[in-house]
């Protein structure tokens, strides 16, 4: 357990003791600064603080951090196919298949025991000694996922994932000819109020949720699409693509079997392709890109040849 002790000065004077706690740690995400509050791990003047404490002149303030509560999971030398990597964070390109996070009943096999194997040396990030991974993908969503190694890292990364500042890009099969060359999605989503494992386009209760769209190609019976959502809700791009009548080709969750006359895509067909986001180090601009996984590649290349291939 580290120890950390503070004077109050006329700087820091009426900050919210969360706040306080957050720029003075620069190595704790300020979610993890909150729960040792609430874990009463942080003091002001010999009494347990809260969040919304404001700071006097003089108060006296201590944070203990507990050691990283060790991760019950098992390392799994499972190969990656990494994109980037350096001392502060991990880019892997993920398989279709691949679930991110382990699971009641299904603790092996996932992107987190690779990453375990992988990083010898993770730090605790959370208060947990596991990856940092700050975002995640459908199990049969192929593509990139960034994952950092440091606390610092993870702070970094996950402030720009809220503020969205990183820029997503995704490439899909959608079922049917969209006419739009581009647009805008913009159906707020929310939980399914029936099927309970979907999502749906809620014209109230469900959140804000916006995913730009481009046609880079039309064929006769599906559309190949670039995608880039500026929200992150869960299942966006599969949601709002359903709810505009092109679901993902092979989303059977969500409509998107193949019409008659088409190959059959063993999973939906939607790619993370391109993350541009700043290196949490050392704030140069950082570019990730995934080519295009082979059964999206070769079910395009099975129509491009045919009387099917051509631009509508």
């Amino acid at each position: 357990m580290e120890t950390y002790e503070y004077e109050v000065d006329l700087e820091c004077e009426k900050k919210r003791l969360d706040v306080f706690l957050s720029e003075t740690q620069n190595e704790i995400t300020r979610s993890h600064i909150q729960k040792l509050i609430e874990s009463e791990c942080a003091t002001v003047n010999g009494k347990p603080g809260k969040s919304s404490y404001r700071l006097r002149l003089g108060d006296h303030v201590c944070l203990q951090v507990p050691d990283p509560v060790p991760l019950d999971l098992e390392a799994e030398d499972i190969p990656l196919d990494i994109i980037f990597e350096d001392e502060y964070l991990l880019a892997v390109d993920k398989p279709p298949g691949m679930t991110v996070h382990p699971a009641p009943g299904n603790l092996r096999g996932t992107l987190v025991n690779a990453v375990l194997f992988h990083c010898k040396d993770l730090k605790g990030i959370g208060g947990v000694e596991r990856p940092g991974i700050v975002h995640r993908l459908d199990k049969d969503t192929s593509g990139l996922i960034v994952v950092a190694k440091t606390e610092a890292a993870h702070r970094s990364l996950a402030a720009q994932f809220k503020e969205r500042t990183v820029r997503k890009t995704y490439l899909a099969l959608a079922r049917g000819v969209v006419k739009e060359s581009k647009g805008t999605m913009t159906g707020a989503i929310g939980r399914h109020r029936t099927e309970r494992k979907k999502m749906s386009v809620h014209p109230e209760g469900g959140r804000e949720a916006e995913t730009r769209f481009e046609v880079i190609r039309r064929f006769e019976k599906f559309t190949y699409l670039r995608l880039s959502p500026k929200t992150g809700r869960t299942h966006q791009i599969r949601v709002h693509l359903a709810a505009m009548g092109h679901p993902v080709l092979g989303d059977e969750l969500y409509g998107g079997r193949s019409a008659s006359g088409l190959k059959k895509m063993p999973r939906h067909a939607l790619h993370a392709h391109r993350l541009s986001l700043v290196h949490p180090h050392s704030g140069e601009a950082l570019e990730l890109e995934s080519p295009l996984p082979a059964d999206m590649s070769n079910f395009l290349e099975a129509y491009s040849g045919t009387g099917e291939g051509g631009e509508k």
